[in-house]
Formats: C-alpha cells, sequence, structure tokens
C-alpha cells in the first residue's frame, strides 16, 4: 500500500493457541503444481471465488500460484484500501471470507496445482477506531488492539514528502507514521513474536509464500528477522516465496532487502508505461538498453538481476495512482485499453521476456479513486464468468492466459533474432521453444522474419490454441518453413484484434496426436551426502527424440535435464525425499511419471553454535553489520556472503549480535564488516599475527558459544 498497558497474558496464549490449533487440524496433501513462474494478482476476490477459479481455469491454464489479498482482520470503511488497515492477526476474517473458507481455498487450489501467496501487512496497524471484520475491536487513541498495546508503537510522528528522495529522511520513512497508520515497533521482541505467530499460522495453513506491504517503512534487520523465524519450505515440500514492495525514491537501497526475498521492480511497471505509450522519448525497441538481457540485466535503468525481481505491468495501487499502463481505471484518465491494446500487448511481452517472476493484474472495474469491490458476485447464476462487467477478470483475457504455459515452455532458453521495425515493433526467439512478434504501431507490420523454430504450422496463441485432435488450431496459425523463417502479417494497433504473434513447440499442430516417449524406469540413487544427491534412470525413447526430463521431487518439479541423470543439491540433512521422472519429446509430448525412488540424505556433520556480539559499530543509514570470515558460514571473506547480524535496539553504537553454526574444533579468523549492499567498511586490524580476531570450536557444543567481541575497530 502506497498510500495502555501490555496485552494480558491470557490474551498471548489464545494467539499462541490459534497458531498450535490450526497446525494439528490442517494436512494439505502434496499435489504436483503447475511453473511457478507465473502467478496472478486477484485483487480483493473472495476465497470462495478464487477456489473455484482455481479448477475452473486457473489450474487448467497452467498458472503457478495467486496472490490474494492480505487475510488479517482488518478495518471495514467501504473503501478498496481498509484492508490495509490491519487490526487482528488471529482470527482470520476478513472482507474475503472466513478463516475456514481461506483454508478451503488453499487446499482447492493446491488440488488444481496453484500456489497461494498472502499479501502480508506488518508495518501497521488501523488508526481511528471500531469493530473489525472478525467482530474485535480496537481504538488507536489508546493503543487498544487484540494482542498489541502501548509499548508496541512507534512515536506520533508522520512522514514528510521531504523524507523521500535525496538526502531525505530514511530513518522517518521507517518509523514514522505512514499517511496517519499506526506504526508498529518491529523491531521489539514482542512484536516480532506476533508476526512471527501470524506467518506461521499462515504457513501452516498451507500458504506458499508472502508479499510484504510497505517494507521501505521497516528495517531490513526486521523483515529478515521476520522470514528467518519461520519455516522455510512449504507444506508443499517448495521454499518460501518472499517478495517486497519496495518503491523506489532515490533513498532506498533495495540491495539491504535482498537478503529476505526478491522486490517488486517497479521500474519494470514504470517502463512498461513509457515505452508502450512512448512518453518521454522513451522507445520499445530500446528496451533492451533500459532492461538489460540475461545474464547482464541491469540496463540503464538499474533494474535488479532478474532472479531478485517480481514483475507486473500494473497492480491494485499503480492502477488508482496513474504509475502505470490502465486496464479497469475509468475514472477519466488515460486508460490504454480504450482504443489501444498496449496493455494487452505489454502483459505478452511481460510473459514473453525472461525476466523476473511475472504476475498478472485481475480486479475489478472503478470510476472513482477510492471505489470498493463489487458486490456483485464474478460469476452469473449458472456460474459462467462475467468478464468486463463489474469484475475485469484479466487473468482469462485469452491473448494474455496463453502467454502462461508460452513462458513455462521457454523457460531457461535466452533471447535471440531480436529485431525491431519502427521504434515500436519488436520481436524475437526464445531459444529454439517459442518466438513473439509485437506491433505497438497503428500501422499494419507484414515482414519475414526468423523465428528459430523447427518447420511446421503453429498456432498464434494470441488468438487460439491447438484443437483437441491438434490437427488444428482454434484461432490463426503461423507456417515455420524450413529454414525457420515466418511470414507475418500482423495488424495495425487500435483495431479490435490484439497486434501480436506467438508461438511455441507445445503449440504445433501435429496432424495427428505424436507418441509420447517412454517413462523413464529403474530410478536409482548414488553420491548422497547431507545436502545432494544423484538420481538416474534407464533413457526414455521416442519416435521423433526425447529432448529432457522433467525431475520431481516429492510431486514438485526441482529441476530438468537432458540427460538420464540429475544431482539435486540444497537438501536437509537426515531428511527422506521421494524422486519422480518423467521424459518430454521435441514436439512437447510428455510421458507418464516414473516409479518413485526415495532417498534419504546422511546426517549432518556436528556443528557449533557461536553467538557473535560487538558494539559501538557507529553505522551509518543503510549501512548493515556481518561477520566475515574463513569459514563458509561466515562469507570465505566475501562481505557479500557474510553472516548478517540484528541490531539490538536503534542508534548507531547499539550492541549487534548473532548465531552462526561453524564446524567443530576448527581454527576461525573473523572481521566484523559494515556492508551496505555495495561498499565494505572492514574494522582494522587486530593485535594478533594474523591481523584477524580469532576463535577456535570446541569439539562439540551442548551451548552456543558466546564471543562478546566489545567494540568495533575502527
Amino acid at each position: 500500500m502506497t498510500t495502555g498497558n501490555r496485552t494480558t497474558l491470557l490474551k498471548r496464549l489464545l494467539a499462541t493457541c490459534a497458531v498450535l490449533c490450526t497446525a494439528l487440524a490442517v494436512s494439505t496433501p502434496a499435489y504436483a503444481l503447475n511453473p511457478s513462474d507465473t502467478s496472478v494478482q486477484m485483487f480483493r476476490w473472495k476465497w470462495n471465488d478464487i477456489a473455484k477459479e482455481c479448477t475452473n481455469w486457473l489450474g487448467p491454464q497452467g498458472y503457478g500460484g495467486v496472490q490474494v489479498s492480505p487475510p488479517h482482520a482488518a478495518a471495514s470503511l467501504g473503501f478498496w484500501y481498509d484492508m490495509y488497515q490491519p487490526v487482528d492477526y488471529t482470527l482470520l476474517n476478513s472482507a474475503m471470507g472466513t478463516e475456514a473458507e481461506f483454508q478451503t481455498m488453499i487446499n482447492t487450489c493446491h488440488t488444481a496445482g496453484v500456489r497461494i501467496y498472502a499479501d502480508v501487512v506488518v508495518n501497521h496497524l488501523a488508526p481511528g477506531s471500531g469493530t473489525a471484520t472478525n467482530g474485535r475491536t480496537w481504538n488507536a487513541n489508546t493503543f487498544s488492539y487484540p494482542f498489541f498495546g502501548v509499548n508496541d508503537f512507534h512515536a506520533n510522528c508522520p512522514i514528510q514528502g521531504a523524507d523521500y528522495g535525496s538526502p531525505g529522511n530514511q530513518n522517518s520513512v521507517r518509523n514514522c507514521r505512514l499517511v496517519g497508520l499506526i506504526d508498529l515497533a518491529t523491531e521489539s521482541t514482542y512484536v516480532r513474536g506476533q508476526v512471527k505467530n501470524y506467518l506461521a499460522k499462515l504457513l501452516t495453513m498451507g500458504v506458499d509464500g508472502f508479499r510484504f506491504d510497505a517494507s521501505k517503512h521497516m528495517q531490513p534487520a526486521d523483515l529478515l528477522a521476520f522470514v528467518s523465524s519461520v519455516a522455510q519450505t512449504t507444506q508443499m515440500g517448495e521454499p518460501v516465496w518472499v517478495t517486497h514492495e519496495i518503491i523506489p525514491d532515490g533513498n532506498v537501497n533495495r540491495a539491504d532487502y535482498l537478503n529476505s526475498g526478491t522486490v517488486n521492480e517497479f521500474k519494470f511497471t514504470y517502463a512498461m508505461r513509457e515505452t508502450f505509450r512512448g512518453t518521454n522519448g522513451n522507445q520499445l525497441s530500446q528496451i533492451r538498453t533500459y532492461m538489460g538481457t540475461p545474464g547482464n540485466w541491469g540496463g540503464t535503468w538499474g533494474f535488479v538481476d532478474s532472479a531478485k525481481a517480481t514483475v507486473f505491468v500494473n497492480n491494485w495501487d499503480t492502477e488508482r495512482g496513474g504509475d502505470s499502463l490502465l486496464a479497469s481505471n475509468f475514472t477519466g484518465i488515460t486508460n490504454d485499453t480504450q482504443g489501444s491494446k498496449r496493455y494487452d500487448l505489454a502483459n505478452i511481452f511481460m510473459l514473453a521476456w525472461p525476466y523476473g517472476h511475472a504476475q498478472v493484474h485481475s480486479g475489478f472495474r472503478f470510476t472513482n479513486h477510492e471505489q470498493t469491490s463489487p458486490s456483485a458476485s464474478p460469476f452469473d447464476a449458472s456460474g459462467n464468468p462475467q468478464i468486463n462487467v463489474n469484475w475485469d477478470f484479466i487473468h482469462r483475457w485469452g491473448n494474455i492466459s496463453n502467454m502462461v504455459k508460452f513462458r513455462s515452455t521457454t523457460s531457461g532458453q535466452g533471447i535471440g533474432n531480436f529485431i525491431s521495425g519502427t521504434a515500436n515493433q519488436i520481436a524475437f526467439s526464445r531459444g529454439n521453444k517459442g518466438f513473439v512478434a509485437i506491433n505497438n504501431e497503428f500501422a499494419a507490420w507484414n515482414i519475414t522474419l526468423q523465428t528459430a523454430l523447427p518447420a511446421g504450422t503453429y498456432c498464434n496463441v494470441i488468438q487460439g490454441q491447438l484443437t483437441a485432435a491438434q490437427t488444428g488450431c482454434t484461432g490463426g496459425s503461423v507456417v515455420v518453413n524450413s529454414s525457420g523463417q515466418a511470414t507475418l502479417n500482423i495488424a495495425a494497433n487500435g483495431g479490435s484484434a490484439v497486434p501480436a504473434v506467438a508461438l511455441h513447440v507445445n503449440q504445433k499442430v501435429t496432424g495427428g496426436i505424436d507418441t509420447p516417449p517412454t517413462t523413464p524406469t529403474n530410478l536409482t540413487k548414488s553420491n548422497v551426502t547431507p545436502s545432494a544427491a544423484t538420481i538416474s534412470w534407464t533413457a526414455s525413447t521416442d519416435n521423433v527424440g526425447v529432448s529432457s526430463y522433467q525431475v520431481l521431487r516429492n510431486n514438485v518439479q526441482v529441476g530438468t535435464t537432458a540427460t538420464a541423470s540429475f544431482t539435486n543439491t540444497g537438501l536437509t540433512p537426515s531428511t527422506t525425499y521421494s524422486y519422480t521422472a518423467r521424459a518430454f519429446d521435441t514436439a512437447g509430448q510428455s510421458s507418464g511419471i516414473s516409479a518413485p525412488v526415495s532417498v534419504t540424505t546422511l546426517a549432518a556433520p556436528p556443528g557449533c553454535a557461536v553467538t557473535f556480539t560487538i558494539a559501538n559499530a557507529n553505522t551509518t543509514m543503510g549501512q548493515n553489520l556481518y561477520v566475515v570470515g574463513n569459514q563458509t558460514a561466515i562469507g570465505n571473506w566475501t562481505p557479500a556472503s557474510g553472516f548478517a547480524l540484528v541490531i539490538q535496539g536503534s542508534g548507531a553504537n547499539v550492541p549487534w549480535s548473532g548465531t552462526a553454526t561453524l564446524p567443530v574444533s576448527t581454527a576461525v579468523q573473523y572481521k566484523y564488516v559494515k556492508w551496505n549492499g555495495s561498499t565494505a567498511v572492514w574494522e582494522s586490524n587486530q593485535t594478533t599475527t594474523s591481523g584477524n580476531r580469532q576463535l577456535t570450536t570446541p569439539a562439540s557444543c551442548a551451548s552456543p558459544v558466546a564471543k562478546n567481541d566489545g567494540n568495533f575497530k575502527p
């Protein structure tokens, strides 16, 4: 969102019970999930409607996840933003439905192969007073909230406009009130405990990840503490997905937040608006200059690396603030679906371009900036979607929805054969798996281009898909010749057709259903360590050739390989996993899933917990303190990989502390380093022979070794 006394022991016990009781009640089965590279923001959609949509559309179309609106109990004001004013994190009855409905939605979407990501608002609580969506009351004037009291908030100081930008005042941005919202003291042990309980409850219910709202208004160390305090693996056996809302302003250093998740890359949103509207001299044909390319992301606009980015053409905030291309804003400003298809084209580009985790936005039409969601159901009495009536259903727009599987099909492929016609026309291939051409010009584009695809007839997924028999297309088609070239006739922008072409190998007309590859057999394990294992199998056969294998761990994809062997790293010691595999041929057909092989990783070698404490570091704004030394756990002398400490209070010279696990019976050398994400300030040499701080870990550690190292040596 851009815009008393401590609670009684009884209430705290109730909060704890809410987490533990849920843990006992919920048992989520494992299902094979869709590829995770695309999700959809279903803004203010009710839980029951999302469950229905997961089954009927999102799962079959290949969406990997849904980012749902905040599930906490909040103020009920009749405006779209009231759900960003939390009151209670324990009884999850919200404007979108009850806690029981939320649980049913998670289970239903998982069955359909779709993950659930929760929008999490923990920077602040609601101002004013009243009754929340779960029936509980609050009063900000007396700091009376369920489970929070007067000691749990920062001082009453408003964030000023001058606090943003350069030089700005980062302390105010992080510790004062955002548009009058009551700012939580997120550095407090008690507040962190309440946030931990909330996140743990969501994970136990089966939530697969979090989008942290207003992250730049919190200390990076606080967010790292939140994320580190809960399980790192979901109920579905995957790493917990985390992304942060951080709007660039010339003051915030986004790199400080990357140790706890990805960031919403708003520069992508701005680039889509500028290039597809052609404003301020920006051109679509120059998108590689602005963004960079695979292996060299950044460009002239300073994008974060692809692995650290979550991207969208618009979200609910930018849709109302005019900071993006607009689809459902009918307040009288420029709407990019009226008289133009540039909104569609920008989403097609996003899903075709190999950058970040892509999110499609799906909300509702509005004529007033503060208007809340429609009371009418998204579906008619027969259950049919009412597209572009009240709810926009952008996730069902055919030219956008069909691109979801284009993205997963071309995953891991680079960009080739990039060409521009005019400044508003581009085309490129994605390895030999896909090809896209986009015409944002108000004139037709007739051209012959290299697609890098195998010869054949392909469905243009902008207009339709393969028929059930795979012998034709429900929309237009394109012929690729033996040289990989195709002659395209793309309509002008401004008409009824979306002026683009998108082809991929899983939408190739075959003249009949190909024989799928044989199922991999004889899975075996080898080279098992505490954190890795190699799985091998007898190679599959196929009439047109096997192109790759998909490897699944506990029914979730963990990788692909072109050979009949795969090494899986990053495993947990003393843990049993089940591996299966299936084959894909060059025509996109897949085999059945193999019989499983069970792998139990070895026990981890013993380690020793060492608690490092240092004071008087005299850090400046944007700096954090790290332990960096000669062991992997403390970065092998690389500051960016060092062990991050947590500040124990506020101010430049308060202690920093943290506990790292180091090998036993090992001579360790280290120093403390102030690090802002790009520049390291090392402490000066000690009186030791090496000039470093030193310790030798004992042969066994029944309790953590305390290293109270006094003061940072400048």
